[in-house]
């Protein structure tokens, strides 16, 4: 049996498992579920191993498929990624200014930074995107 159809009548049992579940937080009603929460804890540890299970599986197989490829490419590629995120963080500003009294409570120069650096990578890698797909798509026009 092959690696796949494990795999996919794993992921079955699962959706399976997740139907009952719920099947059973409906049965309890909305009104018992809101006052107590009974029902939800056992659910959410379920969905914890699930998870665990999940992330345990996609580290295993995306470090196999990184050792059996060509590791040159893989650090290249981590390396160009981890450029554009110090370039963003260089890039992004700390500044709370502009925010009302009760934001500035919350949000923190740190914070305002780090979502400055998700933006600014955010965009550096969208340009990246438009323009390689823009690039591929000349070429394929030029060639033909």
């Amino acid at each position: 049996m092959g690696l796949y159809k494990i795999f996919k009548i794993v992921a079955m049992l699962l959706g399976f498992a997740g139907l009952i579940f719920w099947f059973l937080l409906i049965s309890k009603g909305d009104d018992a579920v809101k006052a107590t929460g009974a029902g939800v804890a056992p659910l959410l540890y379920i969905a914890y191993v699930i998870m665990a299970i999940v992330l345990g599986l996609v580290t295993v197989f995306v470090l196999k498929g990184v050792m059996s490829g060509d590791v040159k490419k893989t650090l290249i590629s981590v390396g160009a990624f981890l450029a554009v995120l110090l370039i963003s963080y260089v890039m992004a500003s700390g500044s709370i200014e502009g925010l009302t009294p009760a934001d500035k409570s919350e949000v923190t120069e740190s914070t305002s930074k780090w979502v400055g650096t998700g933006l600014i990578a955010f965009y550096i890698l969208a340009v990246v995107a438009v323009t390689t797909m823009a690039f591929s798509g000349v070429k394929k026009v030029i060639t033909k």
